[in-house]
């Protein structure tokens, strides 16, 4: 069985864990500290899961937004990063700066992670450029709701970027110019569609 989401209370909140009371029955998740710095016992929570299976586990991870779900399993994609080191990345990034940090070949963005060196960075940046983001399990991102804050935009703030990379692609430009552009669209323009295709092609015209 795969957990996807989970909607119930915030039952107790660990160091690296939180308990969710879903119709009685408990949950144990592991979380980032950004996400359990929000929660406090008896709060309402929408948490999105992903569900990891071994031989001897059945492990949960809980995000505030699917958006983030998606770039934890993306993250996992690069060797040496496994399911702590995407959680400390995504305690130190925001979904949006790992995206502008692949495109622009920042990696020394992600050593503000913590346990990430510079060798590694490096190789997150080489193993994910010119790779289109990822998107939600059913092809976009759900409404998160944590602690009873629902996010305003279901689509996410990469969501938006990858449909302006790909506007960008379908235009004839390359995965890896089509991200880099729209990375420095984004430091001037609103996070919205139009105005980062726009935007990007302004800097792809320079």
């Amino acid at each position: 069985m795969i957990i996807g989401r989970l909607r119930g209370e915030v039952a107790a909140v660990g160091l690296d864990h939180v308990l969710i009371d879903v119709n009685g029955v408990g949950y144990v998740a592991l979380a980032g500290t950004r996400l359990l710095a929000k929660l406090q016992t008896g709060d309402k929570i929408t948490a999105h899961i992903e569900t990891r299976v071994t031989e001897s586990s059945i492990t949960l991870f809980a995000f505030a937004t699917d958006e983030e779900r998606a770039w934890f399993v993306r993250l996992q994609d690069v060797p040496g990063v496994a399911g702590k080191s995407a959680l400390a990345i995504l305690d130190g990034l925001s979904p949006a700066e790992i995206m502008d940090a692949i495109a622009l070949g920042d990696a020394g963005a992600f050593t503000r992670a913590k346990g990430i060196g510079k060798k590694l960075g490096e190789r997150i940046v080489t193993e994910l450029a010119g790779k289109a983001p990822p998107l939600g399990r059913f092809g976009k991102f759900e409404v998160a709701a944590v602690a009873g804050l629902a996010s305003a935009r279901p689509e996410g703030v990469t969501g938006s970027r990858a449909e302006a990379v790909s506007a960008l692609v379908n235009l004839g430009y390359t995965q890896g110019e089509a991200a880099k552009a729209v990375a420095a669209a984004a430091k001037t323009e609103a996070e919205e569609v139009g105005a980062l295709v726009k935007g990007a092609l302004k800097e792809l015209a320079r």
